[in-house]
């Protein structure tokens, strides 16, 4: 299915948002996560299904001044 992924269309199979951050190679990595907007805690993901068109953004935390 088609996955929009921080602003470009993906196919990908993951049926969850755990699966899809498995499928980029992002499993274990701390990054925050938002489907449709909605912000998604890390503990929800397994949970959290995709659907076709849906827009996921994944962010990582940055340090700096």
């Amino acid at each position: 299915m088609t996955i929009i992924v921080n602003g470009q269309a993906r196919e990908l199979a993951a049926a969850t948002l755990d699966a899809l951050l498995e499928a980029l190679d992002l499993g274990g990595a701390v990054v925050a996560t938002a489907v449709n907007g909605r912000f998604v805690r890390a503990a929800e993901r397994p949970q959290t299904r995709l659907a076709e068109g849906d827009a996921v953004e994944i962010l990582a935390p940055m340090q700096g001044g």
